[in-house]
């Protein structure tokens, strides 16, 4: 099939590549012109406008939108409506909201065109082991699609989950999960690495757990990456983003009564990197020298056990 990808950051033009591997012609497209470049590498037909791409494509056309979540999809959705013809289809792959995704496939709907939200798992890996799709849409919409799906996912990875703003729930979920098996993974090494008695080699525990373990995974796969030798792993600052679907969830489990308190967590740890000189932790430590006489720590070093302040 002829589709266009829009946004050939690492992931887009991983997936245009790989659609072409499997035989499928791909419209490019970029505001970054080196980016539309290297996509001609491959293979890929590079245009430099909106207006171009969908001049490229035939009907149906099918684009697929690869861009940050927020003002940048929904502006880009907007546009190739508006260049778009009754038949054709929009596909938003980005984390977006899933409560965004349904009223605006309702509003592209009565244009006569079809909006499907492709939840998609893989990062930089998928070139080469392909994307996990969860695929939200009506059926018609996502047959027309589907030689793509086929495509870029492995065997089994690819599944029509539900309606219009199923693939982005699903993919929500499936980001919440992911936070809570990461931090679990990072507390226990840290776990590992207090225990100096045992002079344990982080790499090789992470490297044997990947058999026959209970906790393999393909993230315990990354985690013996990371710890390699010559990795760069000590340059690595313990700042750790969040890129809202692990507050969504966290929501989602409020508005749906759900008990959550493992992603929750996970959530709050990632708050809690952001901040290296929180001020709720500076206060606790304040706290326990007030009641408790117990030595805190300022920018010239620890302080004795005595109360800051007279009661």
């Amino acid at each position: 099939m002829k589709i266009a990808m829009v946004g050939l950051g690492k992931m887009g033009s991983n997936m245009a590549q790989r659609l072409i591997e499997h035989g499928h012609q791909v419209v490019a497209f970029d505001l970054d012109q080196e980016a539309r470049e290297a996509t001609a590498a491959f293979g890929a037909v590079p245009v430099a406008t909106l207006e171009e791409l969908a001049a490229a494509l035939e009907p149906p056309r099918v684009a697929w939108v690869m861009v940050p979540s927020g003002a940048p999809t929904d502006s880009t959705i907007t546009t190739l409506a508006s260049l778009f013809s009754p038949g054709d289809v929009i596909i938003d792959g980005g984390n977006s909201n899933y409560k965004e995704t349904a009223p605006l496939a309702v509003a592209l709907a009565a244009e006569g065109i079809a909006l499907v939200d492709a939840g998609t798992s893989g990062g930089i890996w998928g070139l080469t082991e392909g994307y996990c799709l969860m695929v939200g849409g009506t059926d018609e919409a996502v047959a027309i699609c589907e030689p793509a799906f086929l495509a870029l996912a492995p065997k089994d990875g690819y599944a029509h989950v539900g309606p219009p703003g199923a693939g982005h729930f699903v993919k929500m979920v499936h980001n919440g999960i992911e936070y809570g098996l990461m931090q679990a993974y990072a507390e226990g090494f840290e776990i590992l690495s207090e225990a100096p008695e045992f002079d344990l080699d982080l790499h090789e525990v992470a490297s044997i757990w990947r058999y026959g373990s209970v906790v393999r995974s393909w993230l315990l796969e990354l985690t013996e990456r990371a710890l390699r030798p010559g990795s760069g792993f000590e340059e690595i600052e313990g700042v750790v983003a969040d890129s809202g679907e692990g507050r969504w969830t966290v929501e989602e489990a409020i508005d749906r009564g759900v008990s959550a308190p493992v992603i929750s967590a996970a959530l709050f740890a990632r708050f809690a990197s952001q901040k290296p000189d929180a001020f709720g932790m500076r206060l606790l430590s304040a706290l326990r020298n007030q009641f408790g006489g117990h030595a805190f720590t300022t920018t010239e070093g620890t302080q004795g056990g005595e109360t800051a302040t007279p009661k």
